[in-house]
């Protein structure tokens, strides 16, 4: 594992570009921010609140998962994500244009319901989204979450499943044919059939998520945060605690932990020529990194 940069602001939400540069959202910082491959940075967008996932979709722009912002605490080296922020104001969608830095609120709300802390998603090759809601905390409550559906044009967003255990990262196989979804605090990846864009195989709940497949549940004091799918359909989970990725095959087996150094380890994307890079977001220590990945990663629908 190579270090790029250090001193972000608990970095979250990596795309790798054609031009080398990673892309990444600095949630205590509040911005989206272009990584070069010789480690200097510059800020692309000020996006407030707490940016988390990122994509890019069908028309270029980068589309952001904006949870509204935490109380931040700083424990033996290490920056740590709390509470909702005083100055919360919501959670929201956001669009970006790479070329002006413009930012625009897509979506805020789902039936009448206020978005609380959009974490993650992803583009599937009908143009429109997954993403989840990881819900916020306050000292004495928290959230329930979901997963969710929206067109890239702000025109339909709705709520797939729901609720759901602080869902955090999203991913799509590389048939598009089920959508992984990993929940922090449960250590648990689940699995839905996809049937249709943004729709989802019904199925029985008895204690899950209705519909759903358990593909994992990691034992001990291990929490799952983003994820990526790799070529092979693998699901990369940035395993918080720990300090790893954790690779998963589809059939729900522990291929491997491959450890980063740091216990607040949040994301993986792929980039290069060959996808056999992984670029994976060291957010406790501020750091985003790269190393040589066994399996090539899944090129995204956009």
């Amino acid at each position: 594992m190579r270090e790029i940069t250090s001193g972000l602001a608990f970095p979250e939400g990596p795309i790798a570009m054609p031009d080398g540069s990673v892309l990444v959202v600095e949630i205590r910082r509040g911005t989206l921010t272009r990584v070069q491959p010789d480690g200097t940075t510059e800020v692309v967008a000020q996006l407030g609140g707490g940016p988390n996932g990122a994509a890019i979709g069908p028309d270029g722009k980068v589309y952001v998962c904006n949870n509204g912002g935490f109380v931040w605490h700083d424990v033996l080296g290490l920056v740590l994500p709390g509470d909702q922020a005083p100055d919360y104001a919501g959670g929201k969608i956001q669009r970006v244009d790479l070329a002006n830095g413009a930012v625009e609120d897509l979506y805020v709300e789902v039936g009448g319901h206020p978005l609380r802390g959009p974490n993650d998603l992803v583009f599937d090759r009908a143009g429109g989204f997954w993403f989840t809601d990881h819900g916020k905390m306050r000292a004495r409550e928290r959230d329930r979450g979901g997963l969710y559906y929206a067109t890239a044009d702000g025109t339909q967003i709705r709520e797939v499943v729901y609720p759901l255990d602080a869902p955090n990262g999203v991913g799509l196989s590389p048939d598009g044919s089920r959508v992984y979804v990993a929940e922090t605090f449960t250590g648990r990846v689940w699995a839905w059939d996809v049937v249709g864009p943004g729709e989802v195989a019904e199925g029985p709940a008895l204690g899950m998520p209705s519909g759903a497949t358990l593909v994992i549940g990691l034992s001990g004091y291990q929490l799952f945060d983003s994820l990526a799918i790799d070529g092979d359909g693998n699901v990369c989970v940035a395993t918080l605690a720990t300090g790893a990725i954790s690779i998963v095959a589809p059939d729900g087996t522990l291929l491997e932990q491959v450890p980063t150094e740091d216990p607040l380890t949040t994301n993986i994307c792929f980039g290069g020529d060959d996808l056999m890079t992984a670029y994976v977001t060291l957010s406790g220590t501020g750091r985003l990194a790269a190393l040589e990945w066994r399996w090539p990663g899944l090129a995204l629908a956009y």
